[in-house]
């Protein structure tokens, strides 16, 4: 199958097809879909979705997908990697944030765009990153950076509202203030202790322990520790970081820490994991 790359941080690239050039494939980057106009179904990894006018799709490394166009669509594409957010002026807190939501976004097929406000304010960014790569005016990659990383933010809030598994549109407003406030806050093992959360938001650690259970189906502790892990594997999986450098950046007090932690939650080593994904990944 064919797998693509970018060498970039980012790519904006705008399309009018009448079929799909490409077979399923796969990338090593972040790809935002939105369709301007045109109707058809999106693919991805073995699911399908009805498409058209002003639906964005996100596609996240190694989801495997195709677009079946049914009348003439115009796309706009925005392809970005994990450099990017690394390295784009945001607020390293916004980064990690990011990182994680992206990462862990739904990769079933769908509109990613749930805000009815949000959905009226993508498309003017859409024509706006257009049009200044089309005019190439004074400033304009400047203000290129500046639409994208809105779109970005746009789209991780959408995605954020309904990353918890345990969590629907019937939830109670403040355990999704509690699982945010844990995302914002899982780089910094003191301020998601027990006391240090319900100190926040003003309960008692025991109330605290049986509202989680309740709303999530999992212990405080069960959600924090799967949150590590999944950050772990995101890390092993699409860098290049020493296993010391993980654990440095999450957190832990050293490379032995982690090592003990990862092997205890999935089995096996960090290193042994990042082997096994890699070989897998493999054409």
């Amino acid at each position: 199958m064919q797998k693509e790359s970018i060498y970039q941080p980012f790519e904006i690239v705008y399309q009018t097809l009448d079929e799909c050039p490409k077979l399923e494939h796969k990338h090593t980057f972040f790809e935002l879909v939105y369709i301007l106009s045109g109707t058809g179904k999106q693919c991805i990894n073995e699911h399908k979705f009805q498409y058209h006018e002003n639906h964005m799709f996100l596609l996240t490394p190694n989801d495997c997908h195709k677009f079946d166009i049914g009348s003439q669509t115009t796309f706009f594409f925005l392809r970005f990697n994990d450099i990017y957010l690394q390295k784009n002026g945001l607020a390293p807190q916004y980064v990690e944030q990011l990182e994680y939501i992206l990462h862990n976004a739904s990769h079933e097929p769908g509109c990613v765009l749930k805000n009815q406000s949000d959905k009226t304010l993508v498309r003017p960014i859409v024509e706006a990153i257009i049009r200044e790569q089309v005019n190439q005016d004074i400033n304009n990659k400047e203000l290129i950076t500046q639409l994208v990383n809105t779109l970005i933010i746009v789209v991780a809030r959408n995605i954020a509202k309904y990353l918890p598994e345990k969590v629907n549109e019937y939830s109670d407003e403040k355990i999704i203030d509690i699982l945010q406030y844990i995302q914002q806050h899982i780089y910094e093992p003191d301020k998601i202790r027990a006391k240090s959360i319900s100190d926040h938001f003003g309960i008692s650690e025991t109330y605290l322990g049986r509202y989680f259970k309740k709303h999530t189906e999992e212990t405080l502790q069960q959600y924090i520790t799967n949150y590590r892990v999944r950050l772990i594997e995101n890390r092993l999986k699409h860098s290049d970081l020493r296993v010391n450098e993980i654990a440095h950046s999450l957190g832990f007090t050293d490379e032995s820490h982690l090592n003990k932690f990862f092997r205890k939650n999935k089995g096996q080593s960090p290193l042994s994991y990042r082997k096994q994904v890699r070989v897998a990944s493999l054409p």
